[in-house]
C-alpha cells in the first residue's frame, strides 16, 4: 500500500493578492508535493469571500501571542479593535 502524497500550499513570496477586471480578488499560491514544487494555483475569491475570510482571519489571529509578534501600536485597525474587546 502506498501512502499518500504530501501536499502543502504556500503563498508565492512577493506576489501581492490583486483584484481582477471582473472585481474579484486572485492570490497565487504554490503546491508543493513531497517537497518538490508542483505547480502554481490561483485562488480566486469574490469581494464577500475575501471579506469573510479577512474577519476569520483577524479573530484566529487574535490570541495570548499577538503581543509578541506584533505591538498593540502596529496592529492594523481592524485587528485593534477586537484586541481592546478582548482586554476589556
Amino acid at each position: 500500500m502506498s501512502s499518500a502524497p504530501r501536499m502543502q500550499v504556500s503563498r508565492v513570496p512577493g506576489k501581492r493578492v490583486r483584484r481582477e477586471r471582473d472585481g474579484n480578488l486572485t492570490i497565487d499560491l504554490w503546491l508543493c508535493r513531497d517537497g518538490a514544487f508542483d505547480a502554481d494555483l490561483p485562488l480566486r475569491l469574490t469581494p464577500a469571500e475575501a471579506e469573510v475570510l479577512h474577519a476569520q482571519l483577524c479573530y484566529a489571529l487574535d490570541d495570548d501571542t499577538v503581543s509578541v509578534i506584533t505591538p498593540p501600536a502596529d496592529l492594523p485597525d481592524c485587528r485593534r479593535h477586537i484586541q481592546s474587546n478582548r482586554r476589556q
